[in-house]
């Protein structure tokens, strides 16, 4: 299924994983090197600025492709515009497939763009073949997006197509339910709990089998997607101002009002960030924490949203005070912890980032400046007898 060469495939990992173990302090600079000049791999490219100019490079030259073509093509069929999108979108197939098997590109920028120009050309097909007074079939685009974005996946490991994968998916499934359920708008946040919730243990069960590193990244991503979405699809806020976008007073100008099963909802908004929080120091999982904090936000403004007990400027406060007692006990107790958790430095971090912010801190408060001491020019000037030119007439 994978289109690339499997040596040269592992080799990128292998250099991704000796590039980890250089950045940590596990072997030197002229370790990493010997290993990375001794591997040849697929063509990637790991900076993501660089990585970003080839992508808007991609798109240009994508887009100069199916300009040319439309320009020629649509002189003599005029009526064939439906064709040419297809069209593009082939090309844009053919172009990933040909740089990902004969020019190696893996992550590069160029490929990126192609693959993703050639879906959203399909997408745009998709809504004018099927499309009913004017109006697209949304269902049959999502459910497309989800199939292709998958196989592509799959196929080219882009982490942005498993991006878009989750996203079909999640778009069919509230589609489906929405369209050809009486009760979808009532029933629907609780369809996308049980969506999440069952990606999110699928995920978490495919990563632990896992025997090869391909499909790795995708699912981590995968997880994250549905622990975000298992909480947005439960938070007041959400399903109260998307019920109220779906109902006709949306667009008069009206307020939202009270949802049913309010109470398990503002105990679900409260509760799920602890939870995460809880479950991701239990189990040491890095990215449900994060997770989990953004979580926490999000309630916070949630209930600001709604109940207005203090005044905005008392409630920074409060909470600032919060968190700094939080945080200054939490770093009291596990300071000196050598398992579990502890606030002892990661050493797959950068190892200088708490020695950088302590110098940004410092700095900062006192106004400290580096001195910088200017060399004396070997060039000396003054004396001119002509308007301070430099010359005299001597030597």
């Amino acid at each position: 299924m994978i289109v690339y060469d499997k040596t040269l495939l592992d080799n990128v990992y292998i250099d991704e994983e000796a590039n980890r173990l250089k950045k940590s302090g596990f072997i030197s600079l002229e370790q990493y090197q010997s290993i990375a000049y001794q591997l040849p791999r697929l063509k990637s490219q790991k900076n993501i600025f660089i990585r970003i100019g080839f992508f808007i490079l991609g798109c240009m030259l994508y887009s100069s492709i199916c300009g040319m073509l439309s320009l020629f093509g649509l002189a003599i069929m005029d009526d064939a515009y439906l064709f040419f999108i297809y069209l593009f979108a082939i090309i844009g197939f053919g172009a990933k497939e040909f740089m990902s098997r004969e020019m190696k590109y893996f992550g590069f920028g160029l490929d990126d763009a192609f693959i993703l120009g050639a879906i959203l050309a399909l997408q745009i097909a998709i809504g004018l073949t099927f499309e009913q007074n004017y109006n697209p079939n949304y269902l049959l685009i999502a459910i497309v997006t989800a199939i292709v974005s998958s196989i592509a996946y799959l196929r080219y490991l882009n982490l942005s197509l498993a991006l878009l994968a989750c996203l079909g998916i999640t778009a069919s499934v509230a589609y489906l339910t929405f369209d050809y359920l009486i009760i979808g708008k009532a029933i629907l946040p609780f369809v996308m709990l049980l969506l999440s919730g069952i990606g999110y243990f699928i995920s978490k069960n495919k990563l632990q089998n896992l025997t090869v590193p391909y499909y790795s990244s995708g699912l981590k991503l995968t997880k994250a997607f549905c622990l975000i979405l298992f909480y947005l699809a439960g938070n007041y806020y959400v399903v109260r101002e998307l019920n109220f976008s779906l109902s006709g007073e949306y667009y008069y100008g009206g307020v939202s009002t009270e949802i049913p099963f309010a109470i398990f909802f503002w105990a679900f908004t409260i509760s799920v960030p602890a939870l995460y929080l809880f479950f991701s120091l239990k189990n040491k999982d890095r990215m449900m924490l994060w997770i989990g904090f953004l979580a926490l936000c999000f309630a916070l403004f949630t209930i600001r949203m709604y109940h207005h007990v203090l005044p905005p400027e008392v409630a920074l406060t409060i909470g600032g005070l919060a968190v700094f007692a939080f945080t200054y006990f939490s770093i009291k107790k596990t300071k000196h912890k050598e398992t579990g958790i502890t606030f002892k430095e990661d050493r797959f971090a950068n190892p200088n980032s708490f020695a950088n912010l302590q110098t940004l801190v410092v700095a900062s408060q006192f106004g400290l400046k580096p001195e910088a001491k200017v060399d004396e020019s070997p060039m000396k000037f003054g004396g001119g007898g002509f308007s301070g030119g430099g010359s005299n007439g001597k030597f």
